[in-house]
């Protein structure tokens, strides 16, 4: 008798333990993002070594990564404009860009920028959270006079009045510098959208940004529906970067990593690493699909759909405005017809 009540003890001890791990693994059904390590395999994060198989940040290591390595003349500024700037309701999120003087001058991207943000739907709100890093002096000053929260970068030297040449030295240069801006806001411990000058609001796109991603990133062109396979045509355009020890990290890396690939900008860079370093460093990368996300590499003008559009394979600052004009345009007669439709069409509008 006592040799059955202990084997049916066992018997429903093994029942719940059954039970427990099949629930685990319903709650685990999304795919495995390509990115991060077997679990046994150490991460190198900062410094700190951890084994124990998981993506939670260690203490931070007071070493200070190699693209920051001590505070930067004007941090006191921009953190208190970062923190003015933070949204409430996502932890120390801020929406950044990034303007030479060619994009801030009257009527260019810049002005195309925040009009879309006053069109779209829901986006208007999220004007208060966007900083523009404006790249020297002038563009500082044409930045002022239509945006509150202005940050001036030091030009050294140089403020590029003309819209410089794809791969050119000075584009090259201001690549970069908006490269160790975006670093610059990390290392303060601010997690950042990232949206080019020549992109488009029309819908807010935060609602799209996947929230278990570490680095959700815009692509030329999306295929398939897995957003962790890593084989597409990375775009940093758009992009959100959550803060941690672990993408400060990554971000030194993808930084040093240019020194393999000289004369060439961030964005090819990491699309020759993207396989290595986001493993090496615990992040999850995810790419967005480019029905929200969309461009001129894949146009899709669903704009029931569609929440950014990006001036992409277009050449020249003339051409990204007069084609970003063009689909504001279409994107206003689209409000207006909707309006007149009623009410099955404007609620699409509000998703």
């Amino acid at each position: 008798m006592k040799k059955n009540t202990m084997r049916d003890f066992l018997g429903f001890l093994f029942g719940v333990a059954a039970a427990a791990a099949c629930f685990g693994l319903l709650l685990l059904h999304v795919p495995c993002p390509r990115g991060l390590l077997p679990a046994q395999q150490g991460l190198i994060i900062l410094g700190r070594s951890t084994t124990n198989g998981t993506n939670a940040d260690p203490t931070p290591s007071t070493k200070k990564p190699g693209i920051a390595p001590a505070p930067a003349p004007g941090d006191d500024k921009l953190e208190a404009l970062l923190r003015r700037a933070s949204m409430a309701d996502l932890d120390k999120t801020v929406i950044l860009t990034f303007a030479s003087q060619a994009w801030t001058a009257p009527g260019s991207l810049q002005d195309l920028l925040l009009q879309s943000f006053r069109l779209g739907v829901g986006t208007e709100p999220l004007l208060k959270h966007l900083v523009i890093v404006a790249d020297g002096a002038k563009a500082y000053e044409q930045c002022q006079l239509v945006h509150p929260l202005c940050y001036h970068l030091e030009a050294g030297g140089v403020d590029y009045a003309a819209q410089q040449s794809y791969m050119a030295k000075g584009y090259l240069e201001i690549v970069w510098r908006k490269f160790l801006s975006q670093a610059r806001v990390l290392n303060l411990g601010y997690s950042f959208v990232f949206t080019d000058m020549d992109i488009i609001w029309l819908r807010n796109p935060l609602l799209r940004i996947p929230i278990g991603a570490d680095l959700a990133m815009s692509c030329d062109k999306y295929y398939g529906d897995n957003p962790y396979d890593l084989d597409k045509l990375a775009n940093t355009g758009f992009m959100y970067v959550k803060a941690s020890p672990r993408m400060v990290a990554f971000y030194e890396s993808w930084y040093k990593a240019r020194l393999s690939y000289r004369y060439t900008h961030e964005q090819y860079v990491f699309q020759q690493v993207k396989d290595k370093l986001p493993a090496q460093h615990g992040i999850r990368v995810q790419f967005v699909d480019t029905a929200y996300f969309t461009g001129f590499c894949q146009l899709r003008k669903d704009f029931n759909k569609v929440c950014t559009v990006h001036a992409n394979c277009l050449v020249g600052l003339k051409s990204k405005q007069e084609k970003l004009t063009q689909v504001l345009d279409e994107w206003k007669e689209f409000k207006k017809k909707a309006a007149l439709l009623g009410s099955n069409t404007t609620t699409a509008l509000t998703h």
